[in-house]
């Protein structure tokens, strides 16, 4: 799905791989549940990559993962019920890569949640990233360096490219009411509007910077940040998990990095848009996980118009795009 065709109403992070779209039964938590004791840990580095029927890109992912640091990282794939072989490959063909089958869609989140759950102490740095990125070289050890001189930094990201070289605003403002009615109402007809160009941070300089949030398509999390907020919001299938845990870990003491020295190129989800059906669906679920994020702002019996107002004016957006993306 280009940005183009389906200009989200908010958060217009590049689409996850990690398959259809969600059914209608509740998920249960994946997030790691704080402790009273917080943990130590090491720091050794782990790669998660939440998967559903990658195909090649798989395979360009781990070789790029290859030059792109000289540390040691194993590599975990959540695999939310992939059919076409790659995870299963990949784990068999490739020392330190290990499979965790899931066994159904859990969403993104969800899935890199469960990634993270089963590493050992030893790691304190864990990469979460779709697999049809390709890095850069050199581009995790950027990565890692900013952490090192950071050292209030929970998240840190990379310069995402798209496949035909345009840089992504990835690192951007927290959504709020005004900027995303702007956004969602002339995003598609003026991109250069106010509202939109302050939203996507458009003129901010392309230099190290904090973000108030970071695309999740591609993050390095500093292990005892992300356990110290409990990691992703389960609640969001897909879409808004990274809007979410960027703004979490802000209000947890944590910085949001972005450290444009490193550089992925990221070919867009073809796990979601090969099918136009679930593509689709997809756009409702962008939708929904609006509504859930700008809800939770606007909490409470007094606010409820606002919340009414919401749930009307994003369900005739997504029934909208909806419409489009099926033609």
């Amino acid at each position: 799905m280009s940005q183009s065709s389906a200009e989200p109403v908010l958060s217009d992070g590049p689409v996850r791989s990690d398959g259809p779209a969600p059914s209608d039964k509740p998920v249960p938590s994946d997030k790691p549940a704080p402790s009273e004791e917080p943990v130590r840990y090491g720091d050794e580095l782990a790669v998660v990559t939440v998967t559903y029927s990658p195909g090649d890109s798989l395979t360009a992912f781990l070789d790029s993962l290859r030059t792109a640091t000289t540390r040691d990282y194993s590599v975990v794939l959540a695999d939310n019920g992939s059919v076409d072989g790659a995870p299963e490959r990949a784990a068999a063909e490739l020392d330190g890569v290990e499979l965790l089958r899931i066994g159904e869609n859990i969403g993104y989140g969800s899935g890199a949640n469960r990634g993270v759950a089963g590493l050992g102490s030893e790691v304190g740095w864990v990469v979460v990233a779709n697999p049809d990125l390709v890095w850069a070289p050199g581009s995790l050890d950027e990565l890692l360096a900013a952490g090192a001189r950071t050292p209030r930094a929970g998240a840190l990201g990379p310069l995402i490219r798209d496949a035909d070289g345009a840089v992504y605003p990835s690192a951007r403002l927290l959504p709020s009411l005004g900027r995303g009615a702007g956004h969602a109402v002339f995003g598609a007809v003026w991109p250069a509007n106010p509202w939109t160009r302050a939203y996507r941070q458009s003129e901010a300089c392309v230099e190290e910077r904090d973000a108030e949030w970071l695309s999740g398509s591609c993050l390095l999390l500093r292990r005892a940040a992300f356990d110290s907020v409990a990691g992703f919001d389960s609640r969001y299938f897909m879409y808004f998990e990274d809007v979410d845990l960027g703004e979490r870990l802000t209000r947890a003491g944590w910085r949001n990095r972005y450290v444009p020295s490193a550089e992925v190129v990221h070919s867009g989800g073809h796990a979601t848009t090969a099918n136009t059906d679930v593509s689709a669906r997809m756009l409702a679920e962008h939708h929904r996980s609006a509504y859930r994020y700008l809800a939770d702002h606007y909490p409470g019996p007094a606010l409820a118009p606002v919340r009414l107002a919401l749930r009307a004016a994003l369900g005739a957006r997504s029934a909208l795009a909806v419409r489009r993306a099926s033609r």
